[in-house]
């Protein structure tokens, strides 16, 4: 690919559509503020950047899943596993498809507090949709200013708090029995005090057998202004998931004889996961003047888990039991701070330098167990340590406007990331059992992201964008935990970096119209890749070079008064430097949506037609064989009411309403062969709400 190409592209699809409406909707250009830490505009911000919206949200599904919206915006994939145990497999630009579990190489933000922890891995399943009021997609070199992190940023935002004292009730329902129950309070009160209050219950028997889940979540936000000049918000949200059934993967001719089987190693050792979570932040923000802000983030919370595997270990000839199979168990603290001070400063002819900087400090300590699986019970103890992963990071970023046409970005972020282990598991051998050496251990990872952009606004419609920058990744504590061969840390892994180059453009067509294309180059060194991974337990290392070519396009456009388009398209070659491609990453997907909402329609009438495109997955590094690419079909429609004070919505949803068979995502590298998570036939879903304002 060429970064001509975007020239090409723009008039070609700036063409697409004919545009009838007076003015285009908030949605073609909302308010951000993930690329720069400023509220901008997201046609201003230099990055490649999306924001979906509010409404986008409530049409998305039974917000249960952040693959339910985040399928519309290019550049990311979110797969859902139909697994609740291994939560989503979500990817930015290829990076984190090598994710078994959580999230990795893309940062988490909720609220201003990190739902990341500071080694890089991340949990998606805290995330509650149901009070989300928009969620910010960040790619490319600028991304590389939050931190350990190589493909980018995704950062969700409570919805503003209701003007009137709101309650509203929700339900939905679809088929596996699931259901999930919500109630939400909103309100500002007459003294100033924003509060938002959010409980939800999700619970289903799982597609596949052995893969019934349970998820209840609550999120809370409190906010005011103590004066003028400073504003305070705390959130507090809680995730409880217990004892969520683990079908693992298929081998593919399990999966085409039957998509809804499951492992046998699932059913003998009950492979299952128990988590739950709790966290309270708060985020000060003080203005020192009309130029100067400072914003101050404080955060703790505790993570518990437990996590019966299928993994044959082999039991201690002195202890009681015989099984197999493995169990995780740990207790996990975590919080951090960061300070961080925005400065603008004002030139002639309408020009300015805005300087932002900041430093963070996140720390987590984990007491962490593994045992036995003694048939799906926790057996003899084989693990027993004490982990601690911290970092100390400092960032600074500056925007010039050189000319009033002309803008360069510049910026910085160092990168220190230190880990510690204990073990308190050590043991002589008793023949022929081998000796359990002390695998106590320490090692540190530092590296500094530098970035440099340059903009263009070509006119008052148009601005371009080049930007380059260096990324740093550390492997997490969970990459580092085994060795293929012997014990400990694997001291051995190192950190990856790569090399970003990015040029983009942003169209406003006639105000109906929204056209955002980028073309992007990156280069790997030590990608951390999956080297085993068999019955939960991975272990990693460092491949050789990687090389990710790709083209984004995102097209919104407001037909006429009721008639919207959108329209997101990716096109990716990840590939190692022998030529194989990277598992996991799909060389193609896109989402297309027509959206009817007609003013004068009966009853706040709005339908929809969805069209997801997935291409295919490799599922390990020799690329012996693939899930293959897929494009399902969406139908929705929904309804609105208003009486006495009480609004009500419906929801209809049509999900895959070809009742294609397809592998919804892979397991990369597992090492029994079993690659394979079947994504849902044909289903429907439908959701109620009734909201009251008093």
């Amino acid at each position: 690919m060429r970064f001509s190409v975007i020239c090409a592209a723009l008039p070609a699809l700036g063409a697409i559509t004919a545009a009838s409406a007076q003015s285009a909707p908030n949605v073609l250009d909302p308010v951000v503020i993930t690329a720069q830490r400023i509220r901008e505009s997201a046609f201003d911000s230099p990055a490649a950047i999306t924001a979906v919206t509010r409404e986008a949200i409530d049409n998305g599904g039974p917000q249960v899943n952040l693959s339910e919206v985040l399928n519309r915006v290019p550049g990311i994939v979110a797969l859902n596993r139909q697994n609740y145990a291994q939560d989503l497999q979500i990817s930015i630009r290829g990076f984190g498809t090598r994710s078994t579990f959580g999230v990795r190489g893309v940062r988490l933000i909720v609220d201003g507090i990190p739902a990341t922890m500071p080694d890089g891995q991340g949990q998606a399943s805290n995330v509650s949709l149901a009070s989300a009021g928009r969620i910010e997609v960040l790619r490319g070199p600028m991304a590389q200013l939050y931190g350990n992190s190589a493909g980018g940023v995704v950062q969700v935002f409570t919805e503003d708090d209701a003007t009137t004292p709101t309650l509203s009730v929700s339900g939905a329902a679809g088929p596996y029995e699931q259901r999930k129950f919500g109630l939400k309070y909103s309100t500002t009160t007459a003294s100033g005090d924003g509060i938002t209050l959010d409980a939800s219950r999700f619970d289903t028997d799982g597609y596949r057998e052995h893969s019934a889940a349970r998820r209840g979540q609550f999120n809370a936000r409190w906010q005011r202004d103590l004066s003028r000049d400073t504003h305070v918000s705390v959130v507090v949200n809680a995730l409880d998931q217990p004892d969520t059934q683990d079908p693992l993967g298929l081998t593919r001719a399990q999966w085409e004889s039957d998509p809804r089987s499951v492992a046998t190693a699932a059913m003998d050792y009950d492979t299952r996961k128990t988590v739950r979570q709790n966290q309270i932040g708060t985020v000060v923000e003080h203005r020192f003047s009309e130029a100067t802000l400072f914003t101050g983030r404080l955060y703790l919370g505790e993570r518990n888990l437990f996590n019966a595997l299928g993994i044959p270990l082999t039991a201690p000839p002195q202890a009681s039991n015989t099984g197999s199979g493995g169990v995780v168990q740990f207790d996990r603290g975590y919080g951090g701070l960061g300070a961080q001070l925005s400065h603008r400063i004002s030139l002639d002819e309408g020009r300015a330098l805005r300087l932002t900087g900041g430093i963070e400090y996140d720390r987590m300590r984990e007491n962490r167990q593994g045992y036995i699986n003694n048939l799906g019970a926790q057996g003899a103890l084989k693990r027993d340590e004490r982990n601690v992963v911290e970092n100390r990071d400092a960032y600074l970023q500056a925007s010039l406007d050189v000319h009033r046409d002309w803008t360069l970005t510049a910026g910085a972020r160092s990168i220190d990331v230190r880990f510690r282990t204990r073990d308190y598991f050590i043991q002589p051998g008793v023949p022929p059992a081998p000796d359990n050496p002390d695998d106590s251990g320490s090692v540190g990872f530092s590296g500094v992201n530098p970035v440099l952009g340059l903009t263009w606004h070509a006119a008052k419609t148009v601005n371009v964008y080049l930007n380059a920058g260096r990324g740093y990744e550390t492997p997490t504590f969970t990459e580092l935990a085994y060795r293929n061969v012997g014990s400990g840390l694997n001291t051995d892994l190192r950190a990856s970096s790569s090399r970003h180059l990015e040029l983009g453009a942003k169209w406003k067509v006639d105000g109906v119209q929204r056209l955002d294309a980028a073309l992007y180059d990156i280069d790997t060194k030590d990608e951390i890749v999956v080297d085993t991974n068999s019955g939960g337990r991975s272990t990693f290392r460092n491949a050789g070079p990687t090389e990710r070519r790709g083209l984004e396009v995102a097209h919104v456009a407001q037909l006429t008064d009721g008639l919207r388009s959108t329209l997101s398209l990716n096109l990716l070659r990840a590939r190692f430097a022998d030529g194989r491609r990277l598992p996991g990453t799909p060389e193609r997907s896109a989402f297309a949506e027509l959206a009817w909402a007609p003013k004068a329609a009966w009853g706040g009438f709005q339908s929809a037609v969805e069209v997801v495109h997935t291409g295919s997955l490799v599922v390990n590094d020799s690329n012996t064989d693939a899930a293959p690419a897929v494009t399902l079909l969406n139908l929705r429609a929904g309804f609105a009411q208003s009486l006495d004070g009480w609004r009500f919505t419906q929801l209809v949803r049509l999900d895959n309403a070809t009742d294609r068979r397809y592998a919804g995502s892979v397991i990369v590298n597992e090492g029994n062969g079993r690659f394979f998570e079947p994504g849902l036939p044909r289903t429907w879903l439908l959701a109620l709400t009734a909201s009251h304002a008093f």
